[in-house]
């Protein structure tokens, strides 16, 4: 089979004036990016339209397939006829230059051109990345300036889009004393930024920057929060991105429309593209296919908890993405057998899925359909087994070929999901907002994770404290542990119980309007692996033809 990059070259694709069309958009209503993207004016008007989240279980080395399955189903949904459109996060250069590669989907299932997606695209994370050095260079220069806002913890960090460990712990200003005052800093990587967090969550350009000048930056000597609006530089952040916060207009290899908006990883943010790409797809088409990152425990769980708060929007069915390689790599089978039969690694490892069809169908009350994503090694007894298992929670599985058929391989999907959406649903929250911050973690902990006992440590109940005294206990939260695994210990894989979950410390997200909780062993910016994927890529500089872009 050819790779993704060779398949995504020999598609026919539309001029995006076409797609445009195709979702009652006139020329006047987009701005182009070239022949293939563009960005559109939102249209955030109340739908009767139907919402399909996609999410999966805990993700594995090998990869699940969820944002292929995602499109494979919008595929499948026009050809039964339907008129369907995308709602996707658009890819951060760290992961497609670090191990995961990129975020266009894969074999015929994917969105394009997937150079342009996944290298810059419109230009939003570069927006949102200066945006939020821009806060920085204005906090550093008040300090340099006598500081005058009394600024003495410094709570901002900056950031750049790119997995580098050595900039998590740096220190600033060093050098003259013109060079600025020197002070410890350190950087995220632009998904796990609070622009990035509230762009996506934003309503509109006014919303944007009310939420901007309400970040917390520091605090002064009487502990009492700073805040961007005392800096004043709200608007000048907001100009940076008066473009970014326009949704992005692409098309799948089949000619989907697909709108790209927005990137926060779920395991350290809150994973869901932006509310304005999701609401505006429900104006412009009957179905919208989303999705949340990671596994359901994460990305679904701030899907409702938090988007669905912000935005008024419920998921009318949920896709539930997994492999049978996954499952028996939850049961403990090697890199060497993962591929091979292996029936007690199959039948140990479907807790796993278990554990996340009952979240989404008990606690959260969802009609769901699992995924299977089929690969060529998958033996029809393997198939069964997981049919059964699935039927005996009461939930349907539809074999998903896409990868290797597009659409056309998605259609059980497509059928299962169509019925589930005559059976209307309310998600049920974990929490209520009434809760304080405390109650509010322990209920994620323990109702979604399964954990036994929920640990705060001393900077976790400092900061609770802090959270209180700013009268902030209403925020939702927003958990930031491993995605490997339902608990915080990226090795406890299946379905563990009773396990301690530990809270290591909590940010306040007062722009975004969430508390982050930090959990286990997680870092805002990640680091590359010993042979990362940027050192397998190539250009021919004489037709800048790009290879090894996965």
């Amino acid at each position: 089979m050819l790779s993704d990059i060779q398949i995504a070259r020999q598609a026919n694709l539309k001029p995006i004036t076409e797609i445009a069309r195709d979702l009652g958009l006139s020329n006047d209503d987009i701005e182009q990016y070239g022949k293939y993207k563009a960005k559109i004016e939102p249209k955030l008007t109340k739908s009767n339209s139907k919402l399909i989240l996609v999410t999966a279980t805990n993700p594995t080395p090998y990869g699940e397939g969820k944002t292929t399955t995602s499109i494979g189903l919008a595929d499948a949904l026009k050809l039964a006829g339907k008129n369907v459109c995308l709602a996707l996060r658009e890819p951060s250069l760290g992961p497609v230059f670090g191990i995961k590669g990129g975020a266009a989907g894969g074999g015929y299932s994917q969105i394009a051109p997937m150079e342009d997606l996944n290298l810059h695209f419109t230009g939003d994370f570069h927006a949102i990345t200066s945006a939020n050095n821009l806060i920085s260079a204005i906090i550093d220069n008040s300090l340099y300036q006598d500081n005058p806002l009394d600024m003495q913890e410094i709570l901002w960090k900056r950031c750049m889009d790119m997995n580098d460990r050595a900039l998590r712990n740096i220190t600033i200003g060093q050098g003259s004393k013109f060079d600025g005052i020197e002070r410890k800093d350190g950087f995220n990587i632009t998904a796990a930024s609070e622009i990035m967090a509230i762009l996506c969550l934003a309503t509109d350009l006014s919303d944007l920057k009310q939420r901007i000048a309400n970040i917390t930056v520091a605090l002064n000597s009487k502990k009492e929060p700073v805040y961007v609006r005392d800096l004043k530089c709200e608007d000048a952040v907001t100009i940076l991105l008066k473009d970014a916060i326009k949704p992005n207009l692409f098309q799948t290899l089949q000619n989907t429309p697909c709108l790209v908006h927005g990137g926060p990883f779920a395991n350290i943010a809150h994973g869901c593209n932006s509310i304005i790409a999701t609401k505006t797809a429900l104006n412009l088409a009957d179905y919208v296919v989303t999705e949340a990152g990671f596994g359901s425990e994460l990305g679904a769980e701030k899907f409702i908890d938090i988007k669905c708060r912000v935005a008024d929007v419920n998921p009318d069915a949920v896709v539930l993405v997994s492999t049978i390689r996954s499952i028996k790599y939850n049961g403990g089978a090697d890199k060497e057998s993962i591929t091979k039969p292996n029936e007690q690694a199959l039948k140990s490892g479907i807790a796993n899925l278990g554990g996340h069809i009952r979240n989404l169908k008990e606690q959260f009350k969802l009609n769901v359909v699992v995924a299977l994503n089929k690969f060529s090694f998958d033996t029809d007894d393997e198939i069964a087994y997981v049919r059964w298992y699935c039927d005996s929670l009461g939930v349907k599985v539809a074999v998903c070929e896409n990868f290797a058929k597009g659409g056309a391989g998605a259609s059980e999907l497509a059928t299962h999901i169509l019925d589930e959406l005559n059976n209307p649903v309310k998600p049920n929250f974990t929490y209520e907002m009434s809760d304080d911050i405390k109650t509010k973690i322990e209920k994620i902990a323990t109702k979604i994770y399964a954990a036994g006992e929920v640990v705060f440590e001393d900077s976790a109940l400092k900061m609770l404290n802090e959270i209180k005294s700013q009268a902030l206990d209403t925020l939702p939260v927003c958990i930031a542990k491993t995605q490997y695994s339902f608990s915080d210990d990226a090795k406890l894989l299946g379905r563990p119980e009773g396990f301690k979950f530990v809270v290591k410390d909590l940010e306040i997200r007062t722009g975004a309007g969430f508390i982050v909780a930090i959990c286990g062993k997680i870092m805002l910016m990640p680091g590359l692996s010993p042979i990362p994927g940027a050192l397998n890529m190539s250009i021919d500089t004489q037709t800048g033809i790009i290879s090894g872009l996965a």
